[in-house]
């Protein structure tokens, strides 16, 4: 039976993993304080939490869902990184941190109950933001409906402006 102490961080790591979109797991190992400080601020800004919780108590957090993260994710010094909003601006926050440090090593990640390796986790970050994604799917869908709305307008334009064209050509001829 886990102490208070430690049964009060498993039902926070649990709020955290339920309420989050993903999880990236991150070796810190080497990082001062101040530089975990700085990527602590900087992940906040794009919607992730950055938390180091014992290995154990973040499995019995997170239940079931451990058996389908490779051992290397949730063992030795591991980072959690809960991501709340925005996965690729959070995931391109942790490996342009982990390029400039040179420290953090990201293992990979957890979105929607898949494992996901440490290439896949950049090829995530390399993502548009949510909006840019958004905004280019709606005009994927808008594009072809702007097409049709002009060919049906062409169909019923054409036969009102032949008609106009013999009006005018009568009135000119009636002048």
């Amino acid at each position: 039976m886990p102490t208070e102490a430690k049964a009060q961080v498993i039902e926070q790591a649990k709020e955290w993993y339920s309420k989050s979109s993903g999880v990236i797991f991150a070796d810190y190992r080497g990082l001062s304080v101040k530089q975990m400080q700085g990527l602590r601020a900087d992940l906040r800004k794009k919607g992730a939490e950055l938390h180091v919780v014992k290995n154990t108590l973040f499995r019995a957090a997170v239940g079931e869902d451990v058996n389908t993260l490779p051992a290397e994710f949730h063992n030795g010094t591991t980072a959690y990184a809960y991501i709340f909003d925005d996965e690729a601006g959070c995931a391109k926050a942790l490996l342009d941190f982990a390029k400039s440090s040179k420290k953090l090593v990201v293992k990979g990640g957890l979105f929607g109950g898949k494992a996901m390796s440490a290439d896949q986790v950049k090829s995530l970050s390399e993502l548009p933001p949510r909006d840019v994604l958004i905004s280019q799917v709606i005009g994927t869908i808008a594009a072809p409906l702007s097409n049709l709305v002009g060919t049906v307008e062409a169909l019923y334009a054409e036969p009102i402006r032949t008609i106009g064209a013999v009006a005018d050509q009568a009135a000119e001829k009636a002048a």
